[in-house]
């Protein structure tokens, strides 16, 4: 008798993986360093307020009191911006046995939630001014680069925005001419925070420039500690003459102004306790009403930067990437 052999031998398994490997980045090192607060409107505002200048402070023994001006805190504000991600499955595609993954809706619920948070980083690091929206205009909040004013090193022709104060809408940032990244650019940005009270803790750059930044001088060396690494997954230090600083990699640094030459032009040189993403809805998930032979999913957030005081942070920026 002939013997049964896997060559004539139906209905066996295909040999695919039980495992997806997803190598889409989803790490988001901005959003998940900074603070997490609360909005409570469409409009969030906030208040900043700066020390006094020094002064010499000496008084004459039994004089009268001189009282000075009282300088009041400043108000500025962001817009709330939605973020959502729609997920649908066919009833057949929920039913039948799918390799790696033994629910498909769960699966797009869990990869949809990447992409989510991966927006809302790039988002967050944009050179877009924030605007109010109206009934077909999608509200949006002002990215990173456009609160960053007192301590910004810009290429030839680069110019600060303006950023929101009360009602008034903010303006982006004008690009200069994109130049190499050098370590004086760094030390000089480094220079005016420390001059402005600023303790920066943190450089965030992109894939090419954190190449340039490991070669400067100042010294840029592997940083194991387990409780940083919860967050950022793979961080370098710097030791400046104003302390010592992590480096982190990012890979959404201007990542949708859909020039291939800026994405990852900046440098950021942050205090990343005076940085945070107020909610005004948390991440949300919902399930529509039943409308097709299908699930469907909606995962939905509402959320702002909320720059606390922008002269402890700087900007080194127009910066080639290649």
């Amino acid at each position: 008798m002939a013997m049964y052999q896997t060559y004539t031998a139906k209905g066996i398994r295909e040999d695919l993986a039980d495992i997806i490997y997803n190598i889409s980045p989803t790490e988001t090192p901005f959003m998940s360093g900074v603070a997490k607060t609360r909005a409570t409107n469409t409009l969030h505002k906030w208040q900043t307020d700066a020390l006094a200048p020094t002064a010499v402070n000496a008084a004459v023994e039994g004089a009268a009191i001189s009282y000075g001006t009282m300088v009041p805190s400043v108000e500025v504000s962001n817009h709330t911006q939605i973020s959502t991600k729609a997920i649908q499955v066919s009833g057949t595609n929920e039913a039948v046995t799918s390799a790696g993954r033994a629910s498909e809706i769960a699966y797009q619920v869990a990869k949809g939630a990447k992409e989510l948070k991966r927006d809302m980083e790039t988002a967050l690091l944009s050179n877009v001014t924030g605007t109010a929206g109206n009934a077909s205009t999608a509200r949006k909040l002002s990215g990173l680069p456009t609160w960053l004013q007192a301590n910004v090193d810009a290429g030839a022709g680069g110019a600060n925005g303006q950023v929101s104060s009360a009602d008034v809408p903010g303006t982006a940032r004008t690009d200069g001419t994109q130049r190499a990244f050098t370590e004086d650019h760094l030390k000089g940005v480094l220079k005016k925070c420390f001059d402005n009270g600023g303790n920066p803790n943190m450089i965030m750059v992109g894939a090419f420039n954190k190449q340039k930044l490991s070669g400067f001088t100042g010294g840029s060396t592997r940083f194991d500690a387990a409780e940083d690494r919860r967050l950022i997954t793979s961080i370098d230090v710097y030791e400046s003459d104003f302390g010592t600083m992590q480096v982190a990699p990012n890979r959404f640094i201007r990542n949708n102004n859909g020039t291939a030459a800026k994405k990852g032009q900046d440098a950021y040189v942050l205090e990343m306790d005076m940085w945070g993403v107020s909610f005004l809805r948390d991440f949300k998930l919902t399930t529509p009403g039943q409308t097709t032979d299908g699930d469907q999913r909606f995962l939905v957030t509402e959320y702002t930067l909320e720059s606390r005081n922008e002269k402890a942070s700087g900007l080194v920026t127009d910066l080639t990437t290649a």
